[in-house]
């Protein structure tokens, strides 16, 4: 019995996933500002010690920036291949996604500040 996706198409894919990630951080300036962002939440948890579950709402918090501004980028490059010149409908398509990476950040800095303003506004015993 033969595979639907064999092993080797499975490794492609990533390859692909991995080649998108490398397309995101070389092209687009607010993907490096998500990685300090990232790299500063990481290293605070360690610091700070954050809960099993705190690390959850930081990880969940962090991924759907990261995943709105992938979209956002893959959006913007599928209207930029169909034209370049100016379209209302295509305006507001990259408009309402940058919206969601704007709403995401927002709401994974509420998250930041949730998770980390008790540790750090802690007095030692």
């Amino acid at each position: 019995m033969t595979s639907g996706f064999p092993v080797g198409d499975r490794f492609k894919s990533f390859g692909f996933a991995f080649n998108g990630l490398a397309v995101l951080l070389k092209t687009q300036h607010n993907a490096w500002l998500h990685l300090m962002a990232t790299l500063i939440v990481v290293a605070l948890g360690v610091a700070l010690q954050v809960s099993r579950v705190e690390w959850c709402l930081l990880t969940l918090a962090m991924s759907q920036v990261w995943i709105a501004e992938g979209l956002n980028t893959a959006i913007e490059y599928l209207a930029d291949a169909v034209t370049l010149e100016q379209h209302p409908l295509i305006g507001k398509a990259k408009d309402v996604a940058a919206g969601a990476v704007l709403l995401s950040a927002v709401g994974a800095a509420v998250v930041g500040v949730a998770v980390f303003y008790p540790h750090l506004g802690a007095t030692p015993s």
